[in-house]
């Protein structure tokens, strides 16, 4: 996971005394919106999807020059890094996740958040995930594709035969490959995979297609990752030559914001080289599928997207990030009481006596509810958004937001599809949060604490249930409802045709995969 993800970080540290040189390498850009960090950091890691900004137009990839000019981000990672303990875990973003500060105009899928620049994704993290980021590091295709070169390779198992028409991933009988970059991107792009169903059946464009689309993709992506740092772990970063020659292969392509300096990636070098691989957490952020087809929002339609859903959402970010369960994941501080400020609760379905009894619930919880009242629903199915205002994170400078604290107080209450958003003109006025109410949210039951009552001659004890990042749960109302798809898991075990690290003794001749070349969307 090091190996890539903070690829600048090994092999600038690699090679200390020459560090001023490879840093000069890099493309440095200015990001706005960026945290200083504390006792740990937040980096964000980025695959960008442009083509004009590739050195050499590919065909495979489509081609600037016929139109395919979009701009997104297809891989949204957040590397949290903590050097009091050097442990290291990551959460990767679905790309289709739908929310309310995607681009400065509102509410979109978070991958369209790359297409107004960096800085907007990073406010956009960080406004409506309560995720600070301190640093920035994108890569595109052909960055990915120099890594994989640079290091000579990366053997990958194949079960069974798979096939990819978009990415032109065409792996035509099982075994295991090795994968040059080229390779290793239609591998990693992969989401609408085909597997063959029947050994005798040949036609791939017949075989069955695999559900779940990007998740299983970031699935892949964290197991080749996984592969890619045992590879660099295994032959060590300790030759001056063999460093030099994968730096200056890779670090050309690579660009990070103008505030991480090269002192700073070796001191995480040298912090991180001895990363053990294995124990690093790989999350990523639990999603339900919208089953309406394309999402009607405010009179447009957005496509397939996913909504977040909560409570697993909220407790994914802060297992990430260390946070203990009643904290603020942005500031690590207790979260404001429920009676220390004011609530208001609008009906955004038209359900009857929807934000009444939303309000019953969070008053029973100690919340001061200001006022309820109905709003014009912004599609016949919609999350619920927790809105609240203040100032947006500054250009330049940390990020300090109460608002944003009490909206994180709210949100740690409510199950369903729900999520922060930062707008002071959805805040009710004499509020200073606003619960925007969308389809199947519930409130958390009250839990009361733990009690042992001993008595004679019996023993009685009560018991509560908890939720954690490793239950699939599936909140009231959402789980009956054919609108929505059954929550994802955090974390799940590769697929039976999912691609793995080869056996030591399968390394041998390299099997060269087919390359279909398609138009990629």
């Amino acid at each position: 996971m090091i190996a890539f993800a903070l690829v600048v970080v090994l092999l600038v540290g690699a090679v200390v005394g020459d560090y001023y040189y490879l840093g000069s390498l890099i493309h440095h850009q200015k990001v706005n919106s960026l945290q200083t960090a504390g006792a740990s950091e937040n980096i964000l890691l980025i695959g960008s999807t442009t083509r004009c900004g590739l050195k050499v137009q590919n065909i495979a990839y489509g081609l600037c020059s016929q139109g395919v000019t979009g701009v997104n981000s297809d891989i949204d990672m957040i590397l949290h890094l903590d050097p009091s303990t050097g442990s290291v875990s990551l959460m990767s973003i679905p790309r289709d996740l739908f929310i309310p500060n995607a681009r400065i105009e509102g509410a979109n899928k978070i991958d369209a958040a790359l297409y107004q620049g960096p800085s907007q994704l990073v406010a956009a993290i960080e406004e409506d995930f309560a995720i600070p980021i301190n640093h920035y590091v994108e890569l595109n295709f052909d960055t990915f594709a120099s890594v994989v070169n640079a290091l000579g390779g990366v053997y990958m198992d194949f079960p069974v035969p798979i096939f990819d028409q978009e990415s032109g991933l065409n792996i035509e009988r099982p075994g295991c490959y090795l994968l040059d970059g080229v390779k290793a991107l239609e591998l990693v792009r992969a989401r609408h995979l085909q597997i063959q169903n029947t050994p005798s059946n040949h036609n791939p464009r017949s075989w069955p297609q695999e559900a779940l689309s990007d998740l299983a993709r970031i699935r892949r992506t964290h197991e080749f990752l996984r592969v890619l740092a045992a590879k660099v772990a295994a032959r060590g970063l300790s030759n001056p030559i063999t460093d030099q020659s994968i730096a200056t292969a890779v670090l050309p392509s690579l660009t990070v914001d103008n505030r991480f300096s090269e002192s700073s990636m070796v001191g995480l070098a040298r912090t991180f080289a001895h990363t053990n691989i294995a124990k690093v957490l790989q999350y990523t952020f639990p999603v339900i599928q919208v089953e309406t087809g394309s999402l009607l929002y405010q009179g447009y339609y957005y496509g397939d997207v996913v909504f977040p859903v909560q409570p697993t959402g909220v407790n994914s970010i802060n297992q990430i990030l260390g946070v203990a369960a009643g904290m603020n994941s942005f500031t690590d501080q207790p979260l404001p009481a429920p009676s220390s400020f004011p609530l208001s609760i609008e009906n955004g379905t038209g359900v009857a006596s929807q934000a009444a009894v939303v309000a019953s619930e969070l008053t029973a919880k100690g919340f001061k509810i200001k006022s309820t009242s109905d709003v014009t629903p912004v599609g016949p199915v919609s999350e619920t958004v927790v809105w609240y205002g203040g100032p947006k994170p500054p250009a330049n400078g940390n990020w300090t937001s109460p608002a944003q604290a009490d909206a994180q107080a709210v949100l740690a209450q409510l199950q369903g599809p729900a999520i922060l958003g930062y707008d002071p003109a959805n805040v009710t006025a004499g509020s200073l949060v606003t619960v925007q109410t969308g389809t199947d949210l519930s409130v958390k039951a009250k839990v009361s604490t733990t009690k042992t009552t001993t008595t004679k001659p019996t023993t009685k004890t009560t018991k509560t249930t908890s939720v954690t990042t490793t239950t699939i749960y599936d909140p009231p109302g959402v789980k009956t409802n054919p609108q929505f798809s059954v929550p994802s898991a955090v974390s799940s075990a590769l697929e039976p045709w999912d691609p793995r690290a080869c056996n030591a003794a399968n390394t041998g001749p390299a099997v060269v995969a087919t390359t279909t070349t398609t138009k990629s969307k």
